[in-house]
């Protein structure tokens, strides 16, 4: 048996180490990460070495001021994994120094302040996202337009754009940008219009989600499907998840389909795909019996649902998987398995 000395999480498996799974799961999102380069441009892949490099360098720093040995917590994968989440999310193209504060936040804030690996609360990668969201929203919604429909910067423009926010000679921000099917859908209800009307005038929209975004979410499904297979996760927040947004965006569908969208635009657009595989399963900050994974997974989705429809924001999956996290030692109280002659709350799942 594996058992991290310092907190979990804990993975009851001899062949498996908690750098083996963190690995795992990186590897599981190498095809959603080729398919969003090759639809987005070189973007994304700035934002993982960029994030990825600063991970490393801020875990380093307090090992070293925490008095830790810097080899075991870097090597484990952990602050790597968190760099790539988060570098997923933000958006491509985004300002260096806005991946640095996220980092920043992730790593320092969300993990070392709460003593390391295994005592974090929250998933430090969606608070790293949560507080960029919160503080520059401009910037967390300026999304490059896909590159069929949009002009290429290529690597080296990319670079110089990420890094000095300028662009090419007679080349606007408009050429490079737009906004993302979610964004859009929300933004155009509320100035009254019917999905219907709104799918017909605009290329945002796909045949299940959002057009090429799909594509992205069918990758990060198949990575996800690769990860439960391989058992590094389980089915049971993901089917959770996913089901109860499908079935409360059926609901609602059925109900007025010129106010809400179809249950495969939710399930195959935004973050969906991607917080139900790979971020609402961290082992630390979700719940941990089976029983227990089942009503984190309902409960993420019912706030993403709440909060894509009525909220503030446009996808709500960072913010529902926050809440949950809150909401994960109740969950495990009540339904953990009670050992034999224990009290309820005693056994371990």
């Amino acid at each position: 048996m594996f058992i991290q000395s310092q907190g979990s999480p804990h993975l009851h498996n001899r062949q498996r180490s908690v750098r083996s799974v963190m690995l795992g799961v990186s590897y599981a999102l190498v095809p959603a990460i080729l398919v969003y380069a090759w639809l987005f441009g070189a973007g994304i892949l700035i934002n993982i070495v960029l994030a990825g490099g600063l991970a490393l360098a801020f875990e380093a720093a307090f090992l070293k001021l925490r008095g830790r040995e810097l080899a075991p917590a870097l090597g484990d994968g952990s602050a790597l994994l968190t760099a790539l989440l988060l570098a997923m999310a933000l958006p491509p193209l985004a300002p260096w120094w806005l991946v640095l504060l996220g980092v920043f936040f992730a790593i320092v804030v969300a993990k070392h302040l709460y003593g390391g690996l295994g005592y974090n609360p929250f998933n430090p990668a969606m608070i790293g996202y949560a507080v960029l969201l919160i503080s520059f929203p401009l910037e967390m919604t300026t999304w490059p337009a896909p590159l069929a429909d949009g002009q290429s910067l290529g690597l080296m423009g990319s670079l110089a754009y990420v890094f000095t926010g300028q662009l090419p000679a007679g080349l606007g921000a408009d050429a490079i940008t737009g906004a993302t099917p979610l964004d859009n859908l929300k933004t155009q209800l509320d100035l009254g219009r019917d999905v219907a009307q709104i799918r017909s005038e605009t290329t945002l929209f796909g045949s299940l989600g959002g057009a090429h975004w799909e594509w992205i979410n069918l990758a990060i499904l198949g990575g996800g499907l690769w990860l439960i297979w391989r058992r590094l996760i389980t089915w049971h927040i993901p089917v959770a998840m996913l089901g109860t947004l499908a079935l409360l965006a059926l609901v609602f569908y059925v109900y007025d389909p010129t106010s809400y969208a179809s249950p495969l635009f939710h399930l195959f657009s935004g973050a969906a795909m991607l917080g139900a595989f790979f971020i609402a399963t961290d082992p630390v900050t979700a719940a941990t019996s089976n029983r227990g994974k089942l009503w984190f997974g309902a409960g993420i989705g019912l706030f993403t649902f709440v909060i894509r429809s009525w909220g503030g924001y446009p996808d709500g999956v960072a913010f529902a998987v926050l809440l949950m996290n809150m909401a994960a030692p109740t969950i495990d109280y009540y339904t953990t398995p009670r050992v034999f002659g224990g009290n309820k709350g005693d056994g371990k799942s």
